[in-house]
Parts: C-alpha cells; sequence; structure tokens
C-alpha cells in the first residue's frame, strides 16, 4: 500500500513539473488545495492507464520499438498523457493537454521526473 502512495505521489509531483514547464498542460482551480487534489486525481488517473492501457499498447507496437531502437516509447507516452486529458475531461476534472507534441515534451519531462523521484524515494514491497 505504501508504494502505490508513495508512486502516486511521485506521479502528482511529476505531472506538476510539466504543468509548471509547459504553457499547454493546463490544471485550473481556485486555490492550491484544489489544485493539489485535481493533482492526485489526475496522477491516480495516469497511474491507472499506465497500469490497463500502455502494457497493451506496448505489446501491440513491439515490432516498432525495435525498429524506432524505442523512441516510440516517447509517442506511447504522449499517448498515455492524452488518454488521460481525454478521461480527465470526461471526469469533469481541469486537467488539459493542448496538443500531440506538447503530450510528447510533457510525457518526457514526466518520465524524468518520475524515475528520479522513484530513485530517490523509498521502495516499500508491503
Amino acid at each position: 500500500m505504501k508504494n502505490f502512495v508513495v508512486k502516486t505521489i511521485a506521479n502528482a509531483v511529476a505531472l506538476a513539473v510539466a504543468v509548471w514547464l509547459l504553457d499547454k498542460i493546463t490544471l485550473t482551480g481556485d486555490g492550491t488545495g484544489e489544485k493539489t487534489l485535481t493533482l492526485l486525481v489526475v496522477a491516480l488517473l495516469f497511474g491507472l492507464v499506465n497500469f490497463l492501457v500502455k502494457p497493451v499498447v506496448q505489446v501491440l507496437t513491439f515490432p516498432l520499438f525495435i525498429l524506432t531502437l524505442g523512441l516510440i516509447t516517447l509517442v506511447v507516452n504522449a499517448l498515455m498523457l492524452l488518454l488521460t486529458s481525454w478521461l480527465a475531461d470526461k471526469l469533469d476534472v481541469s486537467f488539459h493537454v493542448e496538443g500531440f507534441w506538447t503530450a510528447v515534451l510533457g510525457g518526457l519531462i514526466i518520465s524524468i521526473v518520475s524515475w528520479a523521484l522513484n530513485v530517490a524515494l523509498p521502495d516499500h514491497k508491503d
């Protein structure tokens, strides 16, 4: 359970960094508390999308993974971020990613920040 919480918080921080760095990834809300809650909801959505959809997409794009020497991963991450944005819109959560190239850059930022946080934070197996 602790591992899930740590990964969700790491995703929320990574999403916050992407929102902070990129103008076309927006998170709206009245106050800091509302924005924090929205970030946690989006992090949960993003984690769910990555858990359920990403493995299927990775299996389907495996030949492209080999052909592009792994660069297709940037596209897959962008698509997962766009799917998260679409789900957030359907669930009336104030998070939006505008455009594919913004999603590519946002996915790259989120991947780097999440990786760094997961290296730095303790990994609990219970």
